[in-house]
């Protein structure tokens, strides 16, 4: 059995977590830790594998940091870890023999939107993202938003960007963020949860891949197998791709 301490348990997706992990007869859920908790405390008590984190970007970094120094595996799905963050993760995790998950999202259909993007971007190389998220999100652009940039990337090295004759009016970009040729949209609206489209564009034509998060139910199975699989690894690994 995997013991595991769910951190951010006030949180929507942290009582989302506990809800799924006390009808599991895999994992046994031995704590749940919040704000005015010692999340050290509980784990060497609890002697916890697995410490699932949803908190908050400007304490991410300090509770990961905790969960490896304690002995555990970190699976994380609160964003805003900067490369320089991400390189020291990996280094202390590799230290102790332990593997941190950082996820920008756990959903399957969201993993399945980013690797159909990549690969249409491959013949319509004229990529953007909009991202649709409720208005209490602590970010912009999101974690998600950001991966598939990335990842489209990564897999093809020559999106393009198109030839924009708009002059910008405003301080701000209302074309968009940036990253490589890749602009990204963000939408922050009560009613969403999480939302997002990828669009590509070529002559005469556009394509939409979208995926949508009706409820927080969907990042369950994500998160289930990713609890599952990270005492097989060491070390930092970015997007629940790398475990499906």
């Amino acid at each position: 059995m995997i013991k595991v301490i769910v951190n951010g348990c006030n949180g929507q997706m942290g009582k989302e977590v506990i809800r799924a992990l006390q009808n599991n007869n895999e994992i046994i859920l031995v704590g749940q830790t919040g704000r005015n908790d010692n999340l050290k405390t509980e784990i060497k008590l609890k002697n916890a594998d697995v410490v699932v984190d949803f908190t908050n970007p400007s304490s991410a970094y300090d509770n990961i940091i905790s969960i490896l120094e304690c002995g555990a595996h970190a699976v994380v799905g609160t964003t805003g870890i900067n490369d320089s963050q991400k390189s020291s993760i990996d280094k202390l995790a590799k230290q102790k023999n332990k593997a941190v998950l950082l996820a920008p999202n756990f959903s399957i259909g969201a993993i399945l939107m980013m690797k159909f993007a990549a690969e249409a971007a491959r013949y319509m190389p004229y990529v953007e993202i909009v991202e649709y998220h409720h208005d209490k999100k602590a970010d912009s652009p999101s974690g998600t938003a950001i991966h598939t940039a990335e990842y489209i990337n990564s897999i093809v090295k020559t999106t393009k960007a198109p030839v924009v004759n708009s002059k910008e009016l405003f301080d701000s970009a209302s074309q968009g963020a940036k990253i490589g040729n890749i602009r990204i949209h963000s939408i922050r609206l009560p009613g969403f949860v999480a939302s997002q489209e990828v669009i590509l564009g070529e002559n005469g034509q556009t394509l939409k891949i979208r995926h949508d998060t009706i409820n927080r139910e969907s990042f369950i199975p994500g998160i289930m197998l990713a609890i599952k699989e990270i005492p097989k690894h060491v070390g930092l690994i970015y997007g629940l791709e790398n475990f499906l």
